[in-house]
């Protein structure tokens, strides 16, 4: 008899566990709910984002920031913790694009939990995001214009051999050289000229 009631008992003691469901502190801290929302497409910019947890918050260990297209942060305010919500107010208005929201919050039991999600701005009347301005080639120095003329120290004056830097005429000594040559050479012609003159006359 007594061996049928301690049956019983263990019997309703194991049937009540698994009856009770599991507490949120057994678990880690998790997004429940986002405005803007998952995958969200957007036809007017918004100007804060609201994340709501499974868990309070910590004001101090919860990180929430929003990211452009370009991987740039855009301009947020402090977490405005109030419970198991998380709130940023966005500083500048939102241009058409895809933007994403990242978040860091702690679980009851310490552990850190971090995830991300994306959404769309696309306001028919907001003006597309401008492309970023490529930088600006460096001026290269300019080359001094060409003359033409020779702009070296020295250019013009006569050396020791009697030419002139930077001329490109003959140099005067190899004148005056073929000037001698050709006389040489005349003179060799007219006594060549008269030495068969005087041959002829000796020969009559």
């Amino acid at each position: 008899m007594r061996t049928r009631s301690v049956t019983a008992l263990l019997a309703a003691t194991l049937t009540a566990l698994l009856l009770v469901p599991a507490t949120p502190a057994a678990a880690h801290n998790s997004l429940q709910e986002a405005t803007p929302a998952r995958d969200a497409r957007l036809t007017s910019a918004p100007t804060q984002v609201t994340l709501r947890f499974m868990q309070r918050l910590n004001p101090a260990f919860t990180t929430i920031t929003l990211i452009d297209a370009r991987r740039r942060a855009v301009p947020t305010g402090a977490p405005a913790v109030d419970g198991v919500t998380g709130t940023v107010t966005i500083d500048e208005p939102l241009v058409n694009g895809t933007y994403t929201v990242a978040y860091r919050v702690v679980s009851r039991d310490g552990h850190p939990v971090q995830g991300s999600y994306r959404f769309t701005v696309a306001d028919p009347a907001a003006p597309e995001p401008t492309a970023p301005a490529s930088p600006s080639a460096p001026a290269s120095a300019a080359a001094p214009a060409s003359t033409g003329a020779d702009t070296s120290a020295g250019a013009g004056e006569p050396d020791a051999s009697g030419t002139r830097s930077g001329d490109d005429g003959p140099p005067v000594a190899l004148l005056a050289g073929g000037a001698v040559a050709g006389l040489l050479l005349v003179t060799g012609v007219v006594l060549l000229v008269v030495r068969r003159a005087r041959a002829r006359r000796t020969d009559h």
